[in-house]
């Protein structure tokens, strides 16, 4: 029997307890070893940015709002960590429930918003060369990353709104939804499906336009494809799942919460809904790697950035051997190709 089928329904607050405890037990686990290796790497990253690579003078302060945000995105981990230890999907402390939200939600926000930012600066610099691109100066500008950062913040608001005990959800009951539930909901798809969206477009069309390139080193180009295409699928691995399985979770609510509609029994219903629940949290916890996987995106493209972070962590044999490999010198930071005297690059960090 699993732990749901133990407490009473009580429409007015979210069941905080896990659906099944080992599930959440490995899940634990799995995001104490994101934080082992997410807090580290973006402390490194950090450094870098601040003391040798000085990122306000390379034009890379969207680059360092990503760090900031993947890095207070890992220090959120082991408590969620803690709760999933304790048999519990979110903090029974009402506080400590809207802070992680909040703090989720913004992080999340911000690492996609700039993200977005860079790739539309990406496509203007190399579909559209010659005509003006107004992200240009606005991604030197650390006025821009300030008013990002603040205009976040009303997207927050229906998470710190939350009345009930154990952040309560759209679809637990069909008689009373709270508008704040649906402002939840309607936040959370739209920062990852309007952004998804907007980066296959852009990635599309940059891809396309390399492909057209006759002139130039073929080699170059296919590794800056491929790296502008790895941006996609890294969004793709880590936020898309779980926006399906959101989909998935709140339909499977809406159908538990009808009172004879439906052809299931009422602990069918239960059941259904607590598979859907332990999906949708391994996704979740899945979309948390993206703390891991951004500072390696980093490294391949800026060759200034991997320099510098070769040079400090890296002992020398290593640095010898990896210069053999030396993609980022020949890739989207500094791609290059003339055609008809025509220079295009394609900066892919806004080195």
């Amino acid at each position: 029997m699993t732990i749901s089928q133990n407490m009473s329904t009580d429409n007015e607050t979210d069941d905080c307890n896990v659906p099944n405890k080992s599930t959440y037990d490995a899940l634990s686990w799995l995001m104490v070893g994101e934080f082992m290796l997410g807090l580290p790497l973006n402390l490194s990253v950090l450094y870098i940015f601040i003391f040798r690579f000085k990122f306000w003078k390379n034009k890379s302060i969207l680059l360092f709002n990503i760090v900031v945000a993947d890095f207070l995105l890992v220090v959120c981990l082991p408590a969620r960590a803690y709760n999933y230890q304790n048999g519990l999907r979110r903090s029974e402390d009402n506080v400590v429930c809207k802070i992680m939200l909040f703090m989720l939600f913004l992080n999340r926000g911000a690492s996609i918003t700039f993200l977005i930012t860079l790739t539309i600066d990406r496509y203007f610099n190399v579909v559209h060369l010659g005509r003006r691109n107004f992200v240009k100066g606005l991604k030197k500008s650390p006025q821009f990353s300030i008013i990002i950062w603040v205009l976040l913040l009303p997207l927050t608001i229906p998470t710190m709104l939350q009345k009930n005990g154990c952040c309560n959800s759209l679809g637990r009951n069909e008689d009373t939804q709270d508008v704040v539930d649906i402002l939840r909901e309607v936040v959370f798809f739209s920062e990852i499906l309007i952004p998804f969206v907007i980066l296959v477009f852009c990635t599309v069309r940059i891809v396309h336009r390399l492909r057209k390139k006759t002139v130039g080193e073929k080699a170059k180009l296919r590794r800056a494809m491929w790296l502008v295409m790895s941006v996609v699928v890294v969004f793709s691995v880590c936020f898309l799942p779980c926006a399906v399985a959101r989909a998935v979770l709140l339909i499977v609510r809406r159908k538990g919460a009808g009172d004879g509609h439906s052809a299931l029994l009422p602990s069918e219903r239960q059941e259904a809904e607590d598979a859907v629940v332990q999906v949708y949290d391994g996704l979740m916890v899945l979309s948390y790697t993206d703390c891991l996987l951004d500072p390696l995106v980093y490294c391949l493209s800026n060759s200034g950035f991997k320099n510098a972070y070769m040079s400090t962590f890296c002992p020398t044999f290593l640095q010898k051997r990896l210069k053999k490999y030396d993609i980022s010198s020949t890739t989207a930071t500094n791609t290059a190709t003339t055609s008809a005297a025509r220079k295009i690059s394609l900066p892919f960090v806004g080195k």
